[in-house]
């Protein structure tokens, strides 16, 4: 796109009541920020957030192909990083069920310049840059779960990367909730069965949900083991045209991450949790992290290769870990110990063993 093309959008975009900076309300759209690791095999069955930060995968347990997701090097100009999905196991016999669905969930309360649901709404400008191992077409999906309403549009994907521009037309009826719950997925489907692709694509204007309208004309991700994805750049914004990807700081968007998951990470050497001897088997101590969405839960790695120690002296190659009091800022944490006899008061730290890392994982994400 040229600059004077470029600034024309732009232009366009204000005038609708969008542009300037923060236009971009997904977040990790350079697919930059990876917390859960870099890469996760066997997916297909199990919906879940494996490797980059925000992008979830919407799955049928149905589905009998398999693939590999992974944070990828490969990326078109003025990117680092991608997300890939690389097909391990075909699947061409595809039940009613099946879906293969990459999404973002938004809050609604970052969806409010879109003024959805009265006479003044916005459209939605969607864009994202593609590839793949061979041409194939693909679904791209808004759908607003505050009032059960989607439009869907389809997309191409050849060999080489190439950025896609999507325009979905402004919706009058129903608003998103002022909260800070999910209202609106961005959807990417890769594999649909009949249930979401046997009607027509609804696709020139919001309407009330009908599943089989929703992914019709697609491609199969499934058809081949020889089948790839890459998709980086992902932007959503108010406004007629999508305009330039817009960057921001590794540390904004690792922050905006935090408010959703963070994986607080202890390497190994290291103390972490120090608090007090509260009765003979019994410590509790205060773990702080970032402010999150809502009250958060929390689960550990490694735990087995946490050793309490007491007064100086280690107590406990075993303890088990517990959380109470969740806030959106700090918790705290109880470990109970066996086998030790202690004296109330005395400082009481975890210490991290060998060649392990001890992580905890704080959840709020959507």
């Amino acid at each position: 796109m040229s600059k004077a093309a470029e600034l024309a959008n732009l232009i366009g975009n204000i005038n609708a009541g969008g542009g300037g900076v923060n236009r971009n309300v997904i977040i990790n759209g350079a697919m930059n920020v990876a917390q859960r690791g870099t890469s996760s095999t066997g997916l297909g069955a199990t919906d879940g957030y494996y490797t980059i930060d925000r992008f979830n995968l919407n799955l049928d347990s149905a589905n009998s192909g398999r693939f590999t997701m992974t944070q990828d090097s490969s990326a078109p100009s003025g990117f680092a990083n991608s997300l890939k999905l690389a097909c391990t196991t075909a699947d061409t016999s595809i039940a009613a069920g099946e879906r293969l669905q990459i999404e973002q969930r938004i809050e609604g309360q970052n969806l409010q310049a879109f003024a959805k649901g009265t006479s003044d709404a916005k459209p939605f400008a969607v864009s994202f840059y593609v590839k793949g191992n061979a041409s194939a077409t693909y679904v791209c999906e808004l759908f607003d779960e505050d009032n059960s309403r989607q439009c869907s549009k389809t997309f191409n994907v050849t060999t080489d990367w190439t950025r896609v521009e999507l325009t979905f037309p402004a919706d009058t009826t129903g608003a998103f909730d002022d909260d800070n719950n999910s209202s609106l997925l961005l959807i990417i489907f890769l594999h649909a069965g009949s249930t979401f692709a046997g009607g027509t694509l609804n696709s020139s204007s919001f309407a009330s949900v009908t599943n089989a309208n929703r992914a019709a004309g697609g491609s199969s991700f499934f058809d081949s083991t020889d089948r790839t994805f890459f998709i980086t750049g992902v932007q959503l914004e108010v406004g007629q045209n999508a305009t330039e990807f817009e960057h921001e700081p590794f540390d904004v968007t690792r922050r905006k991450c935090f408010r959703y998951f963070e994986k607080v990470e202890v390497t190994a050497g290291s103390y972490a949790h120090i608090g007090y001897a509260y009765t003979s088997t019994f410590t509790r101590s205060k773990q702080t992290y970032e402010k999150k969405r809502a009250n958060p839960t929390f689960t550990f790695d490694n735990q087995g290769d946490v050793i309490m120690y007491y007064n100086g002296n280690s107590s406990d190659a075993d303890p088990t870990f517990n959380y109470h009091d969740a806030g959106p800022n700090s918790c705290r944490v109880s470990a109970t110990l066996t086998g030790v006899s202690t004296t109330q008061g005395y400082a009481v730290a975890a210490y991290v063993n060998g060649s392990a890392t001890y992580n905890i994982k704080v959840d709020a994400e959507l």
